[in-house]
């Protein structure tokens, strides 16, 4: 099979036709300050604005017009191509190697996702190529996770790209196409062309933060500006950024504090917004008196975290993986919030932090309170002119214990 006919226009770009161009990773400055992008030269992570010019300067580029909608306070939605790749296994290019090479080398089955699009088998891998596609300045690097409503479905997403040793990450200067794998973890899925899964955003460096993998602020940063506004409704904790606990109690929650994904459900269609009845696909996990949970190994929940939380307008914030000497599970496949999460006309931080949890090899208890993750906070370059909750895009400001907005929630 010809793989590469069916991946789309080729990307603009120099060189030798049909490889992906990544940019010196130690540009000069004076090609850095050269970007002329039109939104200063100030580091961090880019806000909805600069997004936007970055679209219209062709740093950002599509099969199919962006649409308006695409556009979050600090980050990007990806749409899925045409076609999806059925592969054997999950697998990353390597250096100098492109991703069309490695598919054109395995052996596909090929998905069509126009019209009604295609189903995607739970505990599959699939490939995707996106519509949109990327030519990076020397200064700009970039992050993918899965969107919110991704991650509460259990749909295992990460953004590849050519000559990558790692998920989810572009390096600076990169040029080339853009490609999803995903793997439905509890529920086979029926997505189409032009299905959003995953979001990326846009990180600008200085010259002499090339080398820099870590921009968290430090606990003390935390900490000072939790004095002028909370970042969290009880006492701030910190530890490599502020620690989230889980919330297991009927006092916090009520008479449901969690739910468990059933094994055997109906198809569910992405893209189809509130039209799912939650019995159909989950089972709601009533309070206990102890108030624990164990976590069964190879299950997936929806929990709550103890903290209600509020990202301030010039930060964003990415909740890190637990550390595993801290508990047999994994927590939260997507992890971004974006700027103004959480706000209140109070001032008090209003939502919690929607867990997505699945235990790895042995049961494990968890207890009310228990320490389950850290969200590690990031500056922005500029604060977003939209934050999160400003428009009806924002489905999860304000909430509690909530699953995916497919669902029609009680």
């Amino acid at each position: 099979m010809d793989v590469k006919s069916d991946f789309g226009p080729a990307v603009r770009r120099p060189g030798k036709p049909g490889r992906f161009r990544r940019k010196a990773q130690f540009a000069a400055m004076d090609e850095v300050a050269s970007d002329n992008l039109g939104f200063g030269e100030a580091a961090g992570l880019l806000p909805q604005q600069a997004i936007k010019l970055m679209v219209a300067r062709g740093v950002i580029q599509a099969t199919a017009d962006i649409e308006d909608s695409q556009f979050q306070p600090a980050s990007l939605d990806l749409r899925l191509g045409s076609k999806a790749y059925r592969i054997r296994a999950s697998f990353l290019p390597g250096r100098e190697r492109t991703v069309e090479k490695q598919l054109a080398e395995m052996h596909l089955d090929e998905l069509s996702l126009d019209g009604r699009g295609a189903v995607l088998e739970r505990g599959c891998v699939y490939v995707v190529p996106l519509i949109e596609f990327l030519e990076l300045k020397p200064s700009i690097s970039a992050t993918a996770n899965p969107k919110s409503s991704t991650g509460r479905l259990d749909i295992f997403t990460r953004l590849i790209v050519d000559g990558s040793e790692v998920f989810d990450q572009v390096p600076l200067g990169y040029a080339g196409r853009l490609y999803a794998e995903i793997s439905p973890r509890s529920f086979s899925v029926r997505v189409s062309k032009g299905s959003r899964l995953n979001q990326i955003r846009f990180r600008r460096r200085h010259p002499k933060q090339f080398a820099l993998t870590g921009f968290a602020l430090p606990d003390r940063e935390l900490r000072r500006r939790h004095t002028k506004a909370p970042l969290v409704d009880g006492e701030l904790n910190v530890r490599a950024g502020l620690i989230l606990r889980v919330a297991l109690s009927r006092r916090l929650l009520g008479d449901v504090i969690g739910f468990r994904a059933q094994k055997h459900t109906d198809i569910l269609d992405v893209d189809r917004i509130g039209a799912y009845e939650v019995g159909d696909f989950w089972d709601p996990l009533a309070a206990r008196t102890d108030n624990r949970l164990i976590l069964d190994p190879g299950e997936f929940y929806v929990l709550a975290s103890h903290e209600r939380i509020h990202i301030p307008p010039d930060l964003a914030a990415e909740m890190v993986p637990i550390d595993p000497a801290m508990g047999e599970f994994r927590v939260h496949y997507a992890g971004f919030f974006d700027p103004g999460f959480g706000y209140t006309a109070s001032g008090q931080p209003g939502s919690r932090a929607v867990l997505e949890v699945r235990s790895h090899e042995v049961p494990f208890i968890l207890e009310d309170g228990q320490v389950i993750g850290r969200l590690a906070f990031e500056k922005m370059a500029e604060e977003p002119e939209v934050l999160y909750g400003q428009t009806s895009l924002s489905n999860y400001q304000g909430q509690g214990l909530k699953l995916s907005k497919h669902f029609r929630m009680p």
